[in-house]
């Protein structure tokens, strides 16, 4: 009699076995589709192009990679989004959350720069530097720099997460998606996406720590009191010319 290999995964032979298979295969599915099709119904109405969006005081920019130093050109795309919100008056102050877990790499600076080519003022934005994963930055945004209302700005396959996520770290977010041409990145991400559905539920549930917290940061609120300073001293500009 030829025997089984151990270890080698065989088909169940019989009816009532293949039933079973097929009934498993079809829960591990549904489980995998839960987390999606959550997302989409926490943040069905909340996603806008730059033209659209509503006011908002802040605008969060997450991290998407640098290359020798620059922003990667998805990450770019977002800055530039973020600046011509600014530029539209749509958002006063910009929070650049990403990695700086090494000397050698980092995001938030490297966004700062780039923004200030694009015309944003310095003092308009803010940087945190423990943005290591959608969650960490979307709780570090709320507990750490007291942001209650904020427009994210990602790509398209990653916007719908982060609003959930921030939704559920207490800020009210509105999301701008923005649109990633469909290269390897974009195939990349998108997959990627199925699987960090199902870590965001889990965050969402069980609410972690963020890798790292530390105490508050006053620098959003600096940013935002100084962009009122402007504006008042623009108005009075004004009334002493009538």
């Amino acid at each position: 009699m030829r025997r089984a290999r151990p270890g080698r995964p065989y088909p169940p032979r019989t009816r009532t076995g293949r039933r079973r298979l097929v009934r498993a295969v079809m829960a591990v599915c549904v489980l995998a589709l839960l987390p999606g099709a959550w997302l989409r119904l926490v943040t069905e109405g909340r996603l806008y192009a730059t033209g659209d969006v509503p006011r908002t005081d802040v605008a969060v920019v997450f991290g998407a990679g640098l290359w020798d130093g620059e922003p990667s050109p998805y990450l770019a795309h977002r800055l530039d989004a973020a600046a011509e919100l600014y530029r539209t008056g749509r958002v006063k102050v910009v929070l650049v959350t990403g990695d700086n877990s090494r000397e050698d790499y980092d995001e938030p600076d490297a966004m700062r720069s780039y923004l200030v080519r694009q015309g944003v003022p310095d003092g308009r934005i803010v940087s945190d530097y423990a943005g290591f994963d959608t969650w960490d930055s979307c709780v570090r945004a709320r507990k750490i720099f007291g942001v209650e209302r904020a427009v994210l700005i990602s790509q398209d396959f990653h916007i719908r997460r982060a609003v959930a996520l921030c939704e559920e770290a207490g800020v009210a977010s509105h999301g701008v998606g923005v649109p990633a041409v469909h290269d390897l990145t974009w195939y990349y991400g998108g997959a990627r996406e199925v699987l960090a559905a199902g870590k965001a539920a889990v965050d969402a549930v069980f609410e972690p720590d963020p890798r790292f917290l530390g105490p508050r940061e006053p620098g959003v609120a600096r940013a935002l009191a100084g962009e009122r300073a402007r504006a008042l001293a623009g108005e009075g500009g004004a009334d002493t010319g009538r």
